[in-house]
């Protein structure tokens, strides 16, 4: 932890440096959970290596002098496609990332779903079928094993083989096919890609049937690499909906994240300029703060 600690306070500095005018009212971060968003605790992240139980905002606060908030970062970039993207306007939202895994956050009525312990929304690991890989959370069926885009580039890889001379081989030049590749050659009007890519609009329409009847959003904002092919997926993701949706359910649109690999850091800044009730509130440093104040209505983002 000290060594991210320390690129943070870094970074920090970096940015003041590079614009100093401007007037730093707190800072945000977007971390892998589980945390816990309301102590500013890192309860135990697995991809981060020695993260337990630390207290990573109090952390921040003494060493910059600012308010720090916080959040998961799936959730943060959920916030950021509310507040600033695809979700503007809606009053709730459901947003799925599908990359390597597949991940959200859900905004209902203004506020981030949080749960117990903030550990709410993880939509990877609902149940979609009793069937398929194994996920690495050690349960059969989950939507990250079966819909996320590592599965489509392994569903890809079994289909094909080494100097085969099939499109997805050639776009992988005979290594792994990824689901970045699928798209690409689906683009390319390649049959088997575009039947894998079929394949996975089904699932992803199932999954995203149980998130309408579970949250009755606005929106449903998809964002992660496999978003890039998601105008090809739609009809295939509608009608599974229309299929599966109670009708009360199936006009909620289904559309694709603005703000890509920006969305989290978006989210995560919004943290400490809205208040609880979505107002834009600046929020004064606390205690002696690292870097000077200026003016509020000189407030930007870097």
């Amino acid at each position: 932890p000290d060594v991210v600690i320390g690129q943070i306070e870094a970074l920090a500095a970096t940015v003041h440096a590079e614009a100093p005018a401007l007037s730093v009212v707190g800072v945000g971060v977007g971390a892998p959970g589980p945390l816990d968003p309301l102590a500013g605790i890192a309860v135990g992240p697995p991809t981060l290596t020695g993260w337990l139980d630390v207290p990573l905002a109090d952390i921040l606060e003494r060493r910059l002098g600012l308010p720090v908030r916080l959040e998961n970062d799936a959730n943060a970039a959920a916030l950021g496609e509310w507040r600033f993207g695809a979700g503007h306007g809606a009053r709730s939202l459901v947003f799925v990332t599908v990359s390597t895994g597949i991940g959200g956050g859900v905004v209902v009525d203004g506020r981030i779903l949080h749960g117990r312990r903030g550990l709410a929304a993880e939509i990877g690991h609902m149940t979609i079928t009793n069937e398929g890989e194994r996920c690495v959370c050690g349960v059969i069926g989950c939507f990250e094993a079966i819909a996320s885009g590592t599965a489509l580039g392994r569903r890809a890889t079994a289909a094909t083989a080494a100097g085969d001379g099939s499109a997805l081989r050639r776009l992988s030049a005979d290594a792994e096919v990824t689901g970045r590749h699928v798209v690409e050659a689906a683009r390319l009007r390649d049959d088997l890609a575009s039947a894998l890519l079929d394949e996975e609009a089904r699932w992803l329409g199932v999954g995203f049937t149980n998130l309408l009847h579970l949250y009755s959003p606005d929106v449903l904002v998809v964002g992660g690499g496999i978003a890039n092919g998601l105008d090809l997926m739609a009809p295939t993701i509608e009608a599974t909906i229309r299929q599966r949706a109670m009708r009360a359910y199936r006009d909620v649109p289904v559309v694709p994240a603005q703000l890509g690999r920006h969305a989290g850091l978006v989210g995560a800044a919004s943290l400490v300029l809205f208040d609880d009730e979505g107002t834009l509130a600046a929020r004064m440093p606390v205690g002696p703060s690292t870097y000077p104040d200026t003016p509020l209505s000189k407030i930007g983002t870097v």
